[in-house]
């Protein structure tokens, strides 16, 4: 058992527990998912069952009342097998899941959380446009209220948990009000059964190809005045703090990616022989699994201070980013001398490694380019 400064004996059970159902549900089938390009209801289903949705929700809205660590720790154990499913468990947590709790009200908590704890509907969170990344505020799609009802037009894309047959809705960032040049920026909350509402699933991604990615298009969607999410014009805002908490979980996806590039690389060191001997007796490939070893341990104890931070109250911002940054780097070194270590058996798509090294490079780009999050950084620190 893996205690830490951080985990109790309670989030290390927890790590078992999610440990085992990634290598007995998940591992036997994430290569073929990857390969047909397919996302399993069925498995996702199985990971609600297990406990991986609404972790940190009060038992009152269907959660189980843990802490933000022990979702942390599940995305962790989840992308150690793969990254798809860490990616549908990470996006409906902290980005689905998220912003209705922290910033909704009894009766939308009530209404729309307990559902999303079961596995069965996945909630997504629309901010990404073609003119709207990095610039959150550079969104274009509006909502005008007429009649007590918010009128919805315009596009997201790039959305994760948006296209599949799970899908139940998005939370999404409009223009409520245009002033003196200035946009009001809000947040309402969408079910996808909405006349006017379309999707359509990405396909033929790169990395994490068995996750649910959309694109989203309204057409004179209309809702309720009492989907607005929070208070009228604090939508970029809320929009942000959200990503604080979602970039703990895409630095998880990143730790968890590290840990199993550099035990696959570990194996198959002790396993490859050249020269009569296992090529882990070489030095140059132990320093390299030195190396390994020490980023990853280093990339943990940063998240879970980070975590620990949000956990307790503290501010986590500027921690947040860091451990974002850090841990996507971590799994883009790692990955990378996982499959030097490998050889030419690390290129072909029959091998896993050469999953993980497709699966790590969205993490430098996701909820903050790792340019953005050095800006962020940057900020905190008092830069300009």
């Amino acid at each position: 058992m893996m205690i830490t400064p951080f985990t109790t004996e309670k989030h290390e059970a927890l790590r078992q527990h999610v440990r085992m159902f990634a290598e007995t549900e998940i591992r036997p089938i994430a290569h073929k998912l990857d390969k047909e390009e397919r996302f399993s209801p069925e498995l996702t289903k199985k990971m609600g069952e297990a406990g991986f949705f609404g972790q940190y929700l009060p038992e009152k809205y269907g959660g189980q009342g843990l802490d933000y660590l022990s979702l942390v720790i599940t995305v962790e154990e989840i992308a150690r097998v793969d990254g798809s499913q860490a990616s549908t468990v990470a996006s409906h947590n902290s980005l689905g899941i998220g912003p209705i709790y922290y910033f909704g009200t009894e009766e939308q908590k009530q209404q729309f959380l307990p559902p999303l704890t079961k596995g069965d509907k996945l909630w997504a969170f629309a901010l990404t446009e073609t003119n709207a990344g990095s610039d959150s505020r550079g969104t274009e799609t509006r909502a005008n209220l007429e009649s007590n009802q918010w009128v919805i037009n315009g596009s997201k894309i790039f959305i994760s948990n948006a296209g599949g047959p799970l899908a139940a809705g998005a939370t999404v960032q409009a223009i409520t009000k245009e002033e003196n040049g200035k946009n009001e920026l809000s947040i309402i909350l969408i079910n996808t059964n909405e006349p006017g509402f379309e999707r359509e699933r990405i396909a033929n991604k790169m990395m994490w190809r068995s996750a649910d990615t959309g694109k989203l298009k309204f057409t004179n969607v209309t809702v309720p005045e009492k989907n607005l999410l929070g208070e009228r014009g604090k939508g970029s805002k809320m929009m942000l703090q959200t990503l604080d908490s979602g970039r703990l979980t895409i630095g998880a996806m990143g730790l968890g990616l590290a840990q199993g590039a550099y035990e696959m690389a570990m194996d198959y060191a002790h396993k490859r022989e050249q020269f009569g001997q296992p090529i882990a007796n070489f030095q140059v490939i132990a320093f390299k699994l030195a190396d390994m070893a020490t980023k990853i341990e280093l990339a943990r104890n940063t998240l879970y201070n980070a975590v620990w931070r949000k956990d307790n109250g503290k501010p986590f911002g500027k921690e947040a980013a860091m451990a974002k940054l850090y841990c996507s780097e971590v799994a883009k070194e790692v990955a990378d001398e996982a499959v030097q270590i490998h050889g030419a058996y690390g290129l072909v798509q029959d091998s896993d490694i050469e999953r993980f090294y497709r699966d790590q490079r969205i993490l430098q780009i996701g909820e903050g380019t790792s340019e953005i999050l050095k800006l962020v950084i940057g900020r905190h620190i008092g830069l300009k």
